[in-house]
């Protein structure tokens, strides 16, 4: 008998904490000090409940558009849904099952009247051949891949340009590789051929492009990170967990073993070590920013959700929050930053998506390990209310500091103020343990803040910048024009090159 607790959305990694379906855990969680911010987040971003029908039963771990404005939404239980009438002021969305059957989907796109499906064994093409409204066709385009504990998920992107899948494959039993390519990604063609893109990867739980169109996942804490990350899938990359190397053979197309890192360490250090390694492109400090970050979806609303445009929203199971994230390139290596953006979930987020209708839907469950929004079966949508929230924008390295952009116009004279704006630096332990504590701390100095004209933007010259760091950008006295504060004081950019 197999049991229904198949869940690892967390990054806790002690088994005595698995509830049983239905239930509803009391978790009380410690948070970091941005959080507490509901109140000053929901004038801007209005969360509204999709009530759920009884007897129906949606733990929601990817969702698909359809041509004719349904939503398609894959579900933890193996079922695919396809939802109408979610969008409107007052929803009452209908459901209609689509297929079932299916083991944990947790990825699904939909090309051509077909649906591409990720479950933990397999990629499949999904299809209604008598126009019925059930799944009458079912393909297995690839299942190059081994599955033999709960814990060995298997997440899946929405199609690339050329009709590719990417799959990012959980360890065994979360720290272990017994079974083929288990810690790897996965790219599989629309004809089914499987080709091995990376190793190192350990519990993943979102897989995509970013707004560069460049391959992403999304990384939890624990042996060999430590916290949880966003992560440039490097085709021939190595993510950073070495128990994986085992499966080098298998993909002759990725060359030989990699250097095995040292232990205790430091990123910085190893992967002058070891040329396939690839760093953190965005950290999550731990509670301060996320403590299981999930699925994410970039905002490509065209501002139809607010001053975010091609900003990645991402969703973090634990803490029931969606977080934002910014990326660019620099030196030829991807980092970037994240900020937060809106709590009071109602559930432990699986995944995010943006709708036609330029709304943000969420989605998830209550169980499998302790999750701040205790409640179960919930559908809910993030709707921008047209006001624009004064934030933090994005935050870019220069070869001398940091430009930090706005969402409006800032007091000119309290920006030009260096003390209004703090940072400190820190660095985790690159390490086979399970996380790390914040280490290697510093405080940088901001010597001058330069105004653009516009208002928008500033540029902080800064001593003490260290390559390899998180800089925790504290925002101390900036005010909009207006004389109010920013709705979140805090943002993280983890530096992984200084500009050239």
């Amino acid at each position: 008998m197999k049991l229904d607790f198949s869940s690892r959305f967390c990054s806790y990694a002690i088994w005595a904490f698995l509830v049983a379906p239905g239930t509803e855990p009391a978790v009380s969680q410690e948070l970091g000090t941005e959080w507490g911010t509901e109140e000053r987040e929901a004038p801007y971003y209005h969360i509204v409940e999709l009530p759920v029908p009884d007897g129906i039963h949606i733990e929601a771990g990817s969702f698909a558009d359809l041509p004719d404005g349904r939503i398609a939404i894959g579900t933890r239980r193996g079922n695919i849904w396809l939802m109408s009438g979610g969008h409107v002021e007052h929803p009452r969305p209908k459901f209609e099952k689509f297929a079932s059957g299916l083991d944990e989907v947790l990825g699904l796109d939909y090309r051509d009247g077909a649906f591409y499906v990720t479950q933990q064994t397999e990629v499949s093409r999904i299809r209604d051949t008598n126009g019925d409204g059930r799944a009458d066709r079912f393909e297995t385009l690839s299942d190059n891949w081994g599955f033999n504990n709960y814990h060995e998920f298997a997440v899946g992107s929405k199609l690339d340009a050329e009709g590719n899948t990417w799959v990012a494959l959980c360890l065994s039993k979360s720290y272990y590789s017994t079974e083929l390519f288990r810690g790897w990604a996965l790219k599989i063609t629309p004809d089914g051929k499987t080709i091995p893109i990376a190793s190192g990867i350990r519990s993943p739980l979102g897989v995509g492009q970013n707004a560069q169109g460049v391959m992403i996942y999304a990384e939890s804490q624990g042996p060999w990170n430590g916290s949880c990350s966003l992560k440039h899938l490097k085709p021939g990359g190595f993510m950073g967990h070495p128990v994986s190397f085992n499966w080098y053979e298998q993909a002759p197309n990725m060359g030989s073993v990699p250097v095995k890192p040292n232990t205790p360490s430091r990123m910085e250090i190893e992967r002058k070590r070891v040329k396939e390694l690839v760093p953190y492109a965005v950290v999550f400090p731990y509670r301060k920013m996320g403590q299981s970050i999930s699925g994410f979806v970039v905002d490509r609303t065209e501002g139809g959700f607010g001053p975010f445009e091609d900003q990645i929203f991402i969703g973090d199971y634990s803490l029931s929050i969606v977080m934002r994230a910014t990326m660019e390139n620099v030196n030829g290596v991807w980092q970037g930053a994240c900020y937060p953006f809106r709590e009071g979930l109602a559930t432990g987020i699986l995944n995010v998506h943006f709708t036609k209708n330029k709304q943000l839907l969420t989605g998830g469950t209550n169980r499998g390990w302790p999750v701040r929004g205790a409640r179960n079966n919930v559908l809910q949508r993030i709707d921008w209310t047209g006001k624009t929230p004064f934030e933090l924008k994005e935050i870019n390295a220069l070869k001398n500091g940091f430009r930090l952009t706005f969402t409006k116009p800032l007091d000119r004279k309290e920006a030009r103020k260096q003390w209004s704006y703090h940072i400190e630096t820190f660095t985790h332990i690159y390490r086979q343990g399970y996380g790390s504590p914040e280490v290697d701390q510093t405080t940088a100095t901001v010597s001058r803040a330069s105004v653009s004209e516009d208002g928008m933007k500033v540029d902080l010259d800064v001593l003490g910048m260290v390559q390899g760091h998180v800089h925790e950008f504290t925002l101390r006295g900036v005010t909009d024009a207006e004389g109010n504060v920013p709705i979140h004081q805090k943002a993280y950019y983890t530096l992984n090159e200084i500009p050239k």
